[in-house]
């Protein structure tokens, strides 16, 4: 497959391998990593606008860059088998889940009806009946309790007749004109007031329509993300009026819940360690049994009393949620899933490749077509506009050679380009839209970012040029545990301080509202330094502030605390135009971080000119086009070659590079090698 095949012969309805398949990983037969950037290759691509790209009919087909899934949701359906799948949110599994449906053999529907029971009203009866069926009984019912009705209503009106007839012979001749009147009022009132009651108990044994479906309808998809007890499992509803003869039969009071209307469908569950362990139990129990009883679930509610038999609900379960739902996981129901189905660990990116990049230019046109014909409708993006995206694919997936399978805020961006640009009444978006909803729709943590460096300007509190003793301006990410693929960059300063200990037993205190994780690194970072500097650290209290932060987390300022404490101690002064990050081990390693990206754009928004960062981080480095030639990126391997760049020239420099250099345990290959600009 060559980068110069049109988009149709990858993107095809008539292949549905082509439409689906893609190696996770790079193997012998799947397509080459590229190197041309995204302009140079997308003018190879022939196609003009998103309009131009077919679309699949059916949704399994239209889920980018899942393959395990898309395979399993087939064998999952073929075989009626359940599901769960974990992952990042945003990565497709509502729409795999609802691809399902499509899938499914077409299985004979049932309708479910609840019947009054004569022997004990608070169990009512259930029975099941084809598709299209329930409605047609009940209608028949209600016609023939009608025209009994009717037909009683004619007698008794007869009667009633007969009555008045008799009276006003018996009435007229005796002249008693007020006890005909008086007479023909009571006959009246018992008149209307039987015939109200005339039916009342028929009306009563009306069976009642849990569950209906058309004959031509596909399996039910039914969402219970997020629902609660009764309107997951049924309920009973409470009846305000329990004696008296104004009562509600306890089987009209009757509701079916989410798992009885996927009956013979598919049952979807989001996030689903929120349900609550009893929900669990019970949800286990009806996909053992295949039927479930509904119940009042309000202990205070008169439903409390009534319990329906068992009513059907043969459905399939696909749970979903992030990495963190198993904890929530009742053992039982995962073993149930894990027993008669599938597990599946959703992807969070793709390999860049030819076919990859423009399953991405499909999304696209997808999320286009998605809100057409409605007051949503945005315009087709152009190839500048397509390029723009896919860039950001790549940068948001924080590693070279990987495109971001985050789908969901991709085609926000899409959708906030559209808006501009049916706004401006382009007739496509361009890369100029896509560059405005960037800017307009920065995460939180970013903006938040961006007015920490605004106020940290305005007082000074930045400092980008110069040397000083034991300060370092550290990288951080805000949001980094937001859920969110793009990261937002911030520079934190780091300032040490080394005193003589009073007394002995000297201490590091750490201030910043520092994590565990965070303490931990400075802890370790003590343990270096006492190999490294071959000082005796017990001899002095070492004082390590993060500057104007709160609530840092992770080791990524391992190296920035390490260059401030060295430098804290062998009074030799850092420069200040240079930001680092990176963690380090014990050994004086320097190890990979994650948002690099954003830590190295931070440091360019805040007129820093150098970045170190750890060697193995360089293939995730992607700067937006702005910050390209702005800013040089120093990759480092030990923690010698970061004070080789960061500390100033001093007359004890090079003896403590040298010196650092011949203690440092080299666990991997010298990788070392020239200075990369970007």
């Amino acid at each position: 497959m060559s980068e110069d095949d049109p988009i149709e012969d990858v993107i095809s309805d008539d292949d549905p391998e082509m439409v689906t398949v893609w190696a996770p990983e790079p193997s012998n037969d799947a397509d080459d990593l590229l190197s041309s950037s995204i302009d140079q290759w997308i003018d190879d691509v022939k196609f003009e606008t998103t309009e131009d790209v077919p679309i699949p009919d059916r949704l399994v087909d239209q889920v980018i860059g899942q393959e395990a899934g898309s395979v399993v949701i087939r064998k999952a359906a073929e075989q009626r088998r359940h599901m769960l799948m974990i992952g990042d949110p945003g990565t497709g599994k509502s729409m795999l889940a609802r691809s399902m449906t499509d899938l499914l053999p077409q299985d004979a529907l049932e309708d479910v009806l609840v019947y009054p029971n004569e022997d004990d009203e608070n169990e009512p009866r259930v029975r099941s009946v084809p598709a299209g069926r329930a409605e047609r009984i009940v209608r028949i019912q209600k016609e023939a309790i009608r025209e009994q009705k009717e037909k009683a209503q004619r007698m008794l009106l007869i009667g009633f007749g007969a009555v008045a007839f008799l009276l006003v012979i018996v009435a007229i001749p005796s002249g008693d004109i007020l006890t005909l009147l008086f007479g023909m009022f009571l006959l009246m009132f018992g008149y209307m007031f039987i015939r109200s009651r005339l039916g009342s108990g028929d009306e009563g044994r009306i069976p009642k329509v849990l569950v209906k479906h058309d004959l031509d309808e596909r399996p039910p998809f039914v969402d219970a993300t997020a629902t609660l007890s009764g309107s997951l499992l049924g309920d009973v509803r409470h009846d305000p009026f329990q004696s008296g003869g104004m009562e509600t039969p306890a089987h009209d009071r009757v509701e079916p819940g989410a798992i009885h209307r996927a009956n013979k469908g598919v049952l979807y569950i989001d996030e689903i360690n929120l349900l609550r362990l009893e929900e669990q139990q019970a949800l286990l129990t009806a996909m053992q049994e295949r039927a479930f009883p509904i119940s009042g679930r309000s202990e205070r509610s008169s439903g409390a009393l009534t319990k329906t038999e068992p009513v059907p609900c043969d459905f399939i379960l696909i749970a979903a949620g992030n990495l963190d739902a198993i904890q929530g996981m009742h053992p039982a129901l995962r073993s149930r899933i894990r027993g008669y189905g599938y597990e599946v660990y959703v992807n969070s990116e793709m390999p860049d490749t030819n076919r990859n990049r423009k399953r991405l230019i499909r999304f696209i046109a997808q999320e286009v077509l998605r809100d057409m014909g409605s007051t949503r409708e945005i315009p087709h993006f152009d190839k500048s506009g397509v390029a723009l995206i896919l860039r950001e694919a790549q940068r948001r997936a924080g590693r070279r050679g990987k495109l971001s399978l985050r789908l969901r805020e991709l085609g926000g961006l899409v959708r906030i380009a559209g808006d501009l640009a049916a706004e401006d009444g382009a007739p496509y978006v361009t890369d100029a839209h896509v560059l405005a909803a960037r800017s307009i729709a920065k995460p939180l943590e970013q903006q938040v970012a961006d007015r920490m460096i605004e106020r940290r300007l305005d007082y000074a509190l930045i400092v980008n040029s110069g040397n000083r003793v034991g300060r370092v301006n550290g990288l951080a990410v805000l949001g980094a545990n937001s859920g969110l693929s793009d990261f937002s960059g911030i520079m934190l300063p780091v300032e040490a301080l080394v005193t003589p200990s009073q007394g002995g037993g000297g201490k590091i205190h750490a201030t910043g509202g520092l994590s565990d994780l965070a303490k931990e690194s400075v802890t370790n970072v003590s343990a270096v330094i006492k190999k490294l500097t071959g000082k005796d650290v017990s001899d002095y209290d070492i004082h390590i502030q993060f500057v104007d932060t709160h609530g840092v987390d992770g080791d990524s300022a391992s190296i920035t605390i390490a260059t401030a404490i060295i430098s804290a101690l062998e009074n030799i002064p850092i420069r200040q135009d240079l930001a680092m990050t990176g963690s380090l081990s014990v050994r004086g390693e320097v190890l990979p971080i994650g948002g690099v990206t954003a830590k190295i754009e931070a440091a360019a928004r805040a007129g820093v000119k150098t970045v170190v960062i750890p060697r193995s981080n360089m293939q995730d480095v992607l700067l937006d086009e702005q910050f390209e030639g702005k800013i040089e990126v120093i990759a480092v391997d030990t923690l010698d070659e970061v004070m080789e760049h960061a500390l100033i020239t001093h007359e004890q420099k090079q003896s403590l590079v040298e010196r650092l250099g011949s203690v440092i345990d080299r666990l991997t290959p010298d990788l070392t090698g020239p200075t990369t600009t970007i």
